[in-house]
């Protein structure tokens, strides 16, 4: 075992859990045994929360302009540790180096927004009548939940982290057991960037301890990211017991190509789309719609993907069950008469024969009953649907329950922005493979990839992370009482 086991982090201390019951976690690179991470109770969770209800009172009375200090020093130690970290993420989620670095400077971004929150929020005065006022101010919420996934061990808790603390929250992080590593160096971090003990706290666990943030009556508010199917009972699960919840799904994602779209540029495109983080992002291509005669554009298309080594420029998948899943679907669509241009089943990668490596893969004449056109692959699989008509490549976007992201390629700008208009996602992209806003734009999909209302990122995080408080107030007795006041 490469480290120590993983603890939790509770009240500024890593703690060893109240069962000894733990899972394995292993490298997706080459089938290296890292650590043991800990399948911690509900009463875990319970002394995590009461952490950070005890840090509460000291944390959200500080002002934003201190508690920001925190993220300014907090996203020097990022980019300070940058090689660190992104080896981190590279040896416990399978993603190539390059990929691990981005990842860390996307949280620095995000630290740096947070920064920016003091003139965000200065709330509105009004004298609404002679010598009354009226005030709007942005309060805590308090004890506060963030459940992330495994495809960006760092990047998506930083999603959360530096807002809602930032805001004067108290916050609870359950992390991915598949990457557990990297949740618990970030926390190293934050202490070192001056965060209060209790302010932020990990437990580790499976579905228990999902449940248990869930259920917990001190916690005001829970995010979620990761797939549609657990999205839908964690929003279930919290508001049935009255918390505010954003839940965010899974994706399928449609590129829509139209004839006088730019070969080489749709290409790489397409490409960096569908095989960048081996695909297992919720924002990757997985469906491209053809319109008309494109085959030129398909042609270099797999010249590109073909260019993307597994080992090399592409990284591997989580584990071992992933990769079965993924490969599974390409056969079957094969199966069912599509066929693969471009095929990664089963790649030999030298040196890492113990890693989970799917290769690239462009599947041609995919029709919309399959379901490899229907279901969320996250893999480095894009699967090519034919179409005559713009209508008709925007009704088999339509179709799809999700709505995270859609792009359209092209240089005819009345088209495009019919597409724009037309799509049903709330990302969308022109000549943009993977249309992810950054700050201070949130990010979030619509339909079945998003559950609640509101966003955990960005500008308009403000609203789900506090609460409005309005406050009326009259000095001047002799203006005597009338409607308003």
């Amino acid at each position: 075992m490469k480290y120590l086991p993983i603890r939790n982090y509770i009240n500024g201390q890593f703690v060893e859990v109240s069962t000894g019951n733990t899972l394995d976690v292993i490298s997706p690179v080459d089938g290296v045994h890292l650590s043991t991470v800990p399948l911690s109770t509900a009463t875990d969770l319970d002394v995590a929360v009461q952490a950070a209800k005890a840090a509460y009172p000291a944390w959200s009375r500080t002002t934003i302009k201190e508690r920001v200090q925190v993220f300014f020093r907090y996203k020097a130690l990022l980019e300070k540790n940058v090689k660190e970290l992104a080896l981190l993420v590279q040896e416990e989620n399978g993603k190539t180096y390059e990929e691990a670095v981005a990842e860390i400077e996307k949280g620095a971004e995000l630290a740096e927004f947070a920064c920016s929150l003091p003139q965000l929020i200065p709330g509105e005065v009004l004298e609404v009548s002679k010598g009354v006022e009226c005030r709007t101010e942005h309060v805590p919420l308090g004890v506060v939940a963030s459940i992330v996934p495994f495809n960006f061990p760092s990047m998506v808790p930083n999603w959360t982290i530096p807002n809602a603390i930032a805001l004067g929250n108290c916050m609870i992080i359950k992390s991915s057991e598949k990457v557990p590593l990297s949740v618990g160096r970030l926390a190293e971090l934050l202490q070192e960037a001056g965060l209060p003990a209790g302010v932020f706290n990990i437990v580790h666990g499976d579905s228990e301890v999902v449940n248990a943030i869930c259920d917990h009556p001190d916690i005001e508010a829970v995010s979620f990211v990761g797939s549609t199917k657990i999205a839908k009972l964690v929003y279930q699960r919290a508001t049935s017991n009255f918390k505010r919840c954003l839940a965010l799904g899974g994706a399928k994602n449609h590129l829509i190509v139209l004839p006088d779209a730019i070969p080489g540029m749709t290409a790489q495109n397409i490409t960096a789309s569908m095989a960048g983080c081996a695909g297992q992002r919720c924002m990757a291509a997985s469906a491209m719609v053809a319109v008309g005669p494109v085959d030129h554009i398909i042609e270099k298309l797999c010249e590109e993907a073909q260019k993307v080594v597994p080992g090399k420029n592409l990284g591997a998948v989580i584990n071992r069950i992933s990769k079965e899943r993924i490969e599974r679907y390409i056969t079957e669509a094969e199966s069912q008469g599509a066929k693969v241009l471009v095929d990664g089943r089963n790649p030999t990668v030298e040196g890492k024969e113990n890693g989970t490596y799917v290769g690239p893969t462009v599947i041609d004449y995919v029709r919309p009953d399959m379901a490899i056109a229907k279901e969320e692959i996250f893999g480095p699989v894009i699967s090519i649907m034919r179409t005559n008509t713009v209508d008709e490549a925007l009704a088999i976007e339509n179709a799809n329950p999700y709505g995270n992201a859609a792009s359209v390629f092209t240089q005819n700008g009345g088209l495009a922005r019919y597409v724009m208009d037309k799509a049903s996602a709330g990302m969308v992209g022109v000549n943009v493979g993977v249309p992810v806003p950054r700050e201070p734009f949130s990010f979030g999909g619509w339909n079945e990839s998003r559950f609640g209302v509101g966003d955990i990122t960005g500008k308009s995080s403000i609203e789900f992370w506090t609460k409005l408080r309005k406050t009326t107030t009259k000095w001047n007795p002799e203006s005597g009482i009338n409607w308003m006041s």
